[in-house]
């Protein structure tokens, strides 16, 4: 291959990269809006946030196009070094599962509009720290793509069940409640709903992980399998112990600020 053919590969590949970031900074935006907006329903000042996660969603739609359309032309393009084929591959995953957080943020968005309309709705006390843990572990699976991290990929795949433990802990206490007093059961079920659409983002999460350790190592570590030896660092688990208020911000690269219009995509 000749040396303007390579670095012509190489600029494409550098560019399936950018649209990768630049779709992660959208999704993660579109979440984090979700996010606070149903830890807040009270709160007259989110009240708009649902629409601007809304608004998103067609952004977010398009990249997803895009990324893919420029991925597939890479591989008709010829051969690649196994790291790079690896990239391209693992980008065609980390499309998919970024989309599918993008939707469920529309849909954690659709149970806020339902849930401001109930005058009965109260927050579950555990609902705080599942979001706080899911919002960490997309900001490490993000970091994690970023700065093509193991460690911080690892972390996220050991995270998983603390989520599903407050899942299961919020529609046992849930569903007590609605047995109770008949007239929860709306709020209820919107909030078992919101539970489900966390623990799907969180799984999603956990997908980009194990795709970026495919990329990075070339290992599938899909259902479990070879995350002995990971490590280069001893682990920072995501438990409720240590999940701190400043997880949505621990890589301030990744998290952009509340107007997403300098997050450009062409």
């Amino acid at each position: 291959m000749d040396t303007t053919a390579r670095l012509n590969e190489q600029v494409m590949l550098d560019t399936l990269m950018n649209y990768l970031v630049s779709m992660a900074r959208t999704v993660e935006s579109a979440m984090n809006r979700a996010l606070d907006a149903i830890l807040s329903l009270d709160n007259p000042r989110t009240a708009a946030l649902p629409g601007e996660v809304f608004l998103l969603e067609p952004r977010i739609n398009e990249m997803e196009i895009v990324i893919d359309e420029h991925a597939i032309r890479l591989l008709r393009q010829g051969s690649f070094p196994e790291d790079e084929l690896r990239l391209i591959v693992a980008a065609l995953k980390l499309n998919n599962d970024l989309e599918r957080i993008g939707d469920l943020a529309v849909n954690l968005a659709e149970r806020v509009v339902s849930l401001r309309e109930m005058p009965d709705a109260q927050i579950p006390e555990d609902l705080v720290p599942m979001v706080s843990a899911v919002r960490a572990m997309v900001s490490e699976s993000l970091g994690a793509l970023i700065f093509r991290n193991v460690d911080m990929a690892t972390t996220v795949l050991e995270s998983d069940d603390v989520v599903d433990r407050y899942r299961d802990r919020i529609f046992e206490r849930q569903l007590q409640r609605m047995t109770s007093e008949p007239q929860l059961v709306g709020p209820g079920l919107q909030f078992v709903l919101a539970t489900r659409h966390l623990e799907r983002i969180a799984d999603h999460a956990t997908n980009i992980a194990e795709d970026i350790i495919f990329w990075v190592r070339g290992l599938d570590v899909r259902h479990g399998r070879g995350l002995e030896g990971l490590r280069s660092e001893p682990p920072a688990t995501l438990s409720a112990a240590n999940i701190t208020e400043n997880s949505q911000t621990s890589h301030s690269d990744v998290t952009p600020s509340r107007n997403t219009d300098d997050v450009i995509f062409t």
